[in-house]
């Protein structure tokens, strides 16, 4: 299967390490796309991404991953202005119950 002509330049091959780089398609992988580039990317590629998506979309898609580093967290957080307690990954990782709290 060949790569989508239409895959932006900001998906480099090696954010994407784990996943066949031909499959990825632009809006079917896009919260994919959205997580590895804040994880993984520049600013150049975070600022290219926001104006591909859209910024209100890119914050919609953020805000449902289901796990994001901590330090990405907090830089998506602070870089869109948005309250931890509205990411997903956030309050999931708060419900947990810890059983060996001191």
């Amino acid at each position: 299967m060949e790569r989508h002509s239409d895959i932006p330049e900001f998906i480099h091959p090696q954010y994407f390490w784990d996943v066949d780089i031909h499959k990825i398609h632009p809006v079917k992988s896009k919260r994919l796309i959205i997580e590895r580039i804040f994880s993984l990317g520049t600013s150049d590629d975070i600022a290219t991404m926001i104006k591909y998506y859209g910024e209100n979309a890119v914050i919609n898609e953020i805000k449902r991953v289901n796990y994001i580093d901590p330090k990405t967290l907090n830089f998506v957080s602070l870089y869109f202005n948005i309250p931890l307690d509205s990411f997903r990954c956030y309050t999931r990782k708060q419900q947990k119950t810890q059983h060996w709290s001191s």
